[in-house]
């Protein structure tokens, strides 16, 4: 049994197309998946977009259901919300999560999928795999009751972690961004926001996610001695320089990375990829995350808005992009 689905292809670096897909049905163990909604991340996506992944990070960039190799054509992509129209019965009529690229229609491993709680709407679900981030970040920096935290770069990736950080009891947290307009985000989301001269410092940790040279410079100065910067960007082809010649020993200062690919340490002997995700939807239970959902569009203007994202023209954190309608046969 065959069926046919399309699916959003980057040709080449800046230039997207949808193209058509032919689907064999599911077999043993798998299921086929109706797509509702897809996310796109901005921060990684906009770069394998415009073709800067590093060759020697091709290995490591590629999605676990990627399609093409870099920098195209390639169908990337990780954060799917659809409906299992086929597969086992526990499975078939549930709304699930699954790392898969945009395309209206799939078939994977039963095992790909994890089942979105009924309390998380679909259109919220499109940020687990950002949320998921977000908690291997925190299980990597461990922080503490009391804690005087700042997320320096207000981009998916440090909302999601500041929106984590401000359920923590007695930790005083702030947002910093050079965009004066991630105020309302943070509020939304019940922080502290600055710009980056204002930020408040002396601080025991900062997590740095702008993907900025001076970012993560002002992350190091908004220390306090012995105090730790975990860095979450991702930088693609660029070569940031630091500032390790100032106060960077006399201050005893850690600089620390944390990377989705791998469990945390601090949490691999106890959790697995699949806990760490089923957590992640369900802390999506709070509608507060609603805030990092910053724009919608149709599956088939997808072409259009990749490259308005990746100018700066279309501003968002996560957009969102809806499937109603844009199958075959819809």
């Amino acid at each position: 049994m065959t069926g046919m689905a399309r699916a959003f292809w980057i040709e080449s670096p800046g230039e997207g197309a949808i193209r058509d897909v032919e689907l064999s049905g599911p077999g043993a163990d798998e299921v086929l998946v109706r797509t509702l909604f897809s996310g796109i991340s901005r921060g990684t996506e906009t770069l394998v977009f415009g073709g800067r992944v590093p060759e020697n990070q091709y290995a490591a960039m590629r999605a676990p259901f990627q399609e093409g190799d870099f920098p195209g054509p390639v169908k990337y992509g990780y954060l799917n919300v659809g409906l299992v129209e086929q597969g086992p019965s526990d499975l078939v009529g549930r709304t699930v999560f699954c790392l898969y690229p945009h395309q209206s229609r799939y078939v994977v491993p039963a095992a790909a999928v994890t089942p979105v709680p009924p309390e998380v709407p679909a259109e919220r679900a499109v940020l687990a795999g950002t949320v998921e981030t977000a908690v291997n970040a925190l299980w990597d920096a461990a922080p503490l009751v009391g804690d005087r935290i700042a997320v320096v770069g207000g981009g998916m990736v440090g909302c999601s972690v500041v929106a984590l950080l401000a359920r923590f009891p007695g930790v005083r947290v702030q947002l910093v961004d050079a965009d004066p307009a991630r105020a309302e985000v943070a509020d939304a989301l019940g922080v502290g926001f600055a710009l980056p001269a204002d930020a408040l410092g002396d601080l025991d940790l900062v997590v740095h996610a702008s993907a900025t040279q001076a970012g993560l410079a002002r992350s190091l100065e908004l220390l306090r001695p012995e105090g730790t910067v975990l860095e979450l960007s991702w930088y693609g082809d660029r070569r940031p320089a630091l500032p390790l010649g100032e106060a960077f020993h006399s201050r005893r200062l850690t600089l620390r990375g944390s990377q989705v690919g791998t469990v945390s340490p601090a949490r691999g002997a106890t959790r697995t990829y699949a806990d760490r995700l089923a957590l992640a939807l369900d802390l999506l239970a709070d509608p507060a995350l609603d805030a990092l959902v910053t724009g919608e569009s149709a599956f088939t203007e997808l072409p259009d808005v990749l490259p308005g994202l990746a100018s700066g023209a279309i501003p968002a954190l996560c957009h969102r992009i809806r499937y109603a309608g844009q199958d075959h046969g819809d």
